[in-house]
């Protein structure tokens, strides 16, 4: 018995299924990669928050190396023991003391605006901002003055601490010391 070979059968066309979804598959590849040269080489590199008064952000960072230089005086290392109320309003106060130098600082940072639109639209933001942490400070030494001893508990802005919000502010504008300070962590 003698097989024989069918001859080759002619190439089909591919189905029209099969092509629609080579272009759909190339025009994703397409926009993907656009999207990453215009990322890479086209947008802005400017920091959302950085404001155009780079004077005003110098002198706010020298006011803050100076407010954290007399908050960092009044440290305490002390262990504090919980069960202790005299501890805790001990630590209260000074909670207290350092919360009012941080007040101080805001003050006089944001005592002569910036001159420029941009940053006279945000600082006030910020400001606002940096006031409500000022507040969760005072409720937690609060707190310890009643005998409590609670983690340090700030406000959420869109889901993040609102101290992480403050500090990218303070780091866009170069001014890190005028970042709020993790000492109740």
């Amino acid at each position: 018995m003698t097989t024989t070979a069918a001859p080759p059968s002619p190439p089909t066309e591919a189905s029209p299924r099969r092509s629609f979804w080579r272009y759909v598959i190339l025009a994703m590849v397409v926009l993907f990669a656009a999207f990453w040269i215009w990322a890479l080489f086209f947008a802005s590199k400017e920091a959302v928050n950085k404001i155009g008064d780079s004077a005003w952000a110098a002198r706010a960072e020298q006011i803050c190396t100076t407010a954290n230089k007399e908050r960092l005086a009044l440290a305490d290392m002390r262990r504090v023991d919980a069960a202790d109320p005299a501890m805790l309003a001990a630590r209260a106060a000074l909670i207290g003391k350092a919360t009012d130098v941080i007040e101080r600082m805001l003050d006089d940072v944001v005592a002569v605006p910036p001159i420029d639109r941009k940053g006279q639209a945000i600082v006030p933001l910020w400001t606002a901002d940096y006031r409500t942490y000022i507040e969760d400070r005072r409720a937690y030494a609060d707190s310890l003055r009643a005998g409590n001893n609670p983690p340090f508990a700030e406000t959420a802005v869109d889901g993040i601490p609102i101290s992480d919000k403050l500090t990218v502010f303070a780091a866009d504008n170069r001014m890190p010391d005028c970042a709020p300070p993790a000492d109740l962590g």
